[in-house]
């Protein structure tokens, strides 16, 4: 008995399921550029070339402050043997109260015309005295040294009513400069160093509350440091060239200090609003002998304009 073997086609295979992470795109991704990827490109190339930059270049560095001295002024300082209370003397001359007065020397001050020139401008009129009024002079001429910070500085050019102090300035520019950043660039590094006073200003209340007020107050640095405390507070537009022995002297001046009790007592008394605690103050720091400037005036030179020296 014969068979017949029919030949059949093979089932085909059942086709594997692959998971959707295997399942091939039905469109091939092609490099297709957008919108964001454009912006984005582009950004981080400027980046990169920014930093490149920055990388290659420094920015300038920002010069210093010019302290070329522009002008001269001089001040003769003098000591009186004898100590007096501007309050209870009744001339308006100093020179007549110290008949025996000794000259300690002449001090010869460079000032930084070109950093600031109103500033500069009204301290040389104080010294040249162009800006008498009636018969009082607006000038330092005749003036007291009236505190002295034993290894500080000294204060002078105090404006009031009493013997010593300067009477109130006319004519002087309105000083702009006390509220502009440039003027505060220099530091009070060394001795010897000339200062508009700001923020150690002791002028009478009612001398500030005028309209035509002008700050002519002023310090000068005696060393041996620097006095950071003064920094940014107050404008240094000059510095001594010659007689900075003289300010030595002047600092070397004992001076009135009460004692610790006492400054207990004040510290208590203006906690409460005494007003008499800031009126005991302002005898504190004072010389026990009276130093004035007896004379001023500017130094006339064929080329005023120098660097300043560097003072020790």
């Amino acid at each position: 008995m014969g068979c017949s073997i029919t030949a059949t086609s093979p089932s085909p295979l059942p086709r594997p399921i692959l998971s959707s992470h295997h399942r091939p795109d039905p469109k091939p991704h092609h490099n297709v550029l957008t919108r964001r990827s454009l912006l984005l490109s582009t950004t981080a190339t400027t980046s990169l070339s920014l930093s490149t930059a920055s990388i290659g270049t420094t920015p300038p560095p920002t010069p210093p402050p010019d302290t070329t001295v522009t002008d001269r002024v001089f001040m003769d300082f003098s000591l009186c043997p004898n100590y007096f209370r501007p309050e209870r003397t009744f001339s308006d001359d100093i020179s007549s109260l110290c008949s025996e007065s000794a000259l300690l020397g002449r001090v010869v001050l460079g000032l930084y015309g070109r950093l600031v020139p109103l500033t500069v401008a009204n301290f040389k009129s104080m010294c040249v005295n162009i800006t008498s009024s009636s018969s009082s002079s607006s000038s330092y001429k005749g003036t007291l040294v009236h505190k002295v910070f034993p290894g500080q500085f000294l204060l002078a050019g105090r404006q009031g009513d009493k013997p010593g102090e300067v009477r109130r300035p006319m004519g002087l520019a309105r000083n702009t400069e006390t509220v502009e950043a440039k003027a505060f660039s220099l530091t009070h590094s060394k001795p010897g160093l000339l200062s508009l006073c700001l923020s150690e200003n002791d002028d009478d209340d009612d001398i500030k509350l005028d309209p035509e007020y002008r700050n002519v107050e002023f310090l000068i640095t005696t060393g041996p440091g620097p006095c950071p405390d003064l920094d940014y507070k107050n404008i240094v537009f000059g510095s001594v060239l010659e007689g900075l022995d003289v300010v030595t002297a002047i600092a070397a001046l004992p001076t009135y200090r009460p004692a610790e009790r006492i400054r207990q007592f004040n510290d208590l008394a203006e906690f409460f609003g005494d007003e008499r605690a800031q009126n005991a103050r302002a005898s504190w720091n004072r010389p026990l002998k009276t130093v004035y400037i007896s004379d001023c005036g500017e130094v006339k030179v064929t080329k005023p304009s120098l660097s300043p020296p560097s003072l020790p």
